[in-house]
Parts: structure tokens; C-alpha cells; sequence
């Protein structure tokens, strides 16, 4: 007899959108535990669509399954997750999308700046750098990845 408190893998691809082989996948990389039933299947709890729609949300905003599993470390594994366990979560996630938002629109906006210009105006490109003067500063691209740069070039 089908246990309602439980649903099974086509159950839950059913409602996430996730294929079968992929909630496997999740659930080999500790993502999420399902249950067995007496004869072997895979029982899940309700809870784990959340949980597993959370997973889809956060890779598709460019979080590792490292970061996201520390993360997940944090939910109830023992009962289903209330609204506090998802708040706090949530605050330990609110800091690192908004320095990802930050670069992101910093990113663009020198990005704008850069391809208005045609690069007729050396002087003030974020890109330019004339005798490689910027590896003075470290590696990367600081132009255009770093907070305090600006637009200016080392001098």
C-alpha cells in the first residue's frame, strides 16, 4: 500500500522537473537521503522537492555542490524543515549573493563603459594598460573584477 507521507523518485522528478538519474545523482553526493521502503525503493519525504528544487536554484546561480551542501548541512535531516531552518539558511546564503549581484554589476557597468568607448580614448579605458603596469597589483583581471578600482589604471 502507497504510503502518503512518502513519494517515490518518479514522484519526486514528477514535481521538481529534475530527471530520475539526476535526484540519484543528489542523492549519491549526500544532497539529499531518501528513505527505502521494505522491498528496496527510494522513499522520499515531501520535504525533499524543497530541497532539491533549492539545489537546482542555487547551481543554475553558479554555486558549487560543495557550497551547497555545507549549506544543506544546516536543514533537519530528522524532520522536515520549518521556516526558521529555511530563514537561517537563507541569511548564510543572503551575503554571498549580494558580493555576486555587486561584481556582477560592477562587471557590467565597466563593461558598458568599455565597449561605449571603441577604445578611441586610451587614457580612460578600464582595460588598457599600457606596459603591463597592473602586474604590479596581483593577477587577474582588476580593472574590471575590483571593488576599489574603479575605472583607473595604476599609475
Amino acid at each position: 500500500m502507497k504510503n502518503p507521507d512518502f513519494l517515490s523518485i518518479g514522484e519526486v522528478s514528477r514535481r521538481t522537473g529534475l530527471a530520475v538519474s539526476a535526484i540519484r545523482f543528489y542523492e549519491e553526493q549526500g544532497l539529499v537521503q531518501p528513505g527505502r521502503s521494505p522491498s528496496g525503493h527510494r522513499r522520499f519525504r515531501p520535504s525533499d522537492i524543497r530541497r532539491l528544487s533549492f539545489i537546482l536554484i542555487t547551481q543554475q546561480l553558479g554555486f558549487s555542490l560543495d557550497e551547497i551542501r555545507r549549506r544543506l548541512q544546516s536543514l533537519p535531516e530528522a524532520r522536515t524543515p520549518n521556516r526558521r531552518d529555511w530563514e537561517r539558511l537563507s541569511r548564510d546564503f543572503r551575503s554571498e549573493l549580494q558580493r555576486r549581484i555587486d561584481l556582477m554589476t560592477r562587471l557590467r557597468d565597466r563593461l558598458d563603459g568599455c565597449i561605449g568607448c571603441g577604445c578611441l580614448s586610451l587614457d580612460r579605458c578600464a582595460l588598457y594598460n599600457p606596459d603591463d603596469r597592473a602586474a604590479r597589483e596581483g593577477s587577474g583581471p582588476r580593472f574590471l573584477l575590483d571593488s576599489d578600482s574603479g575605472t583607473e589604471k595604476p599609475g
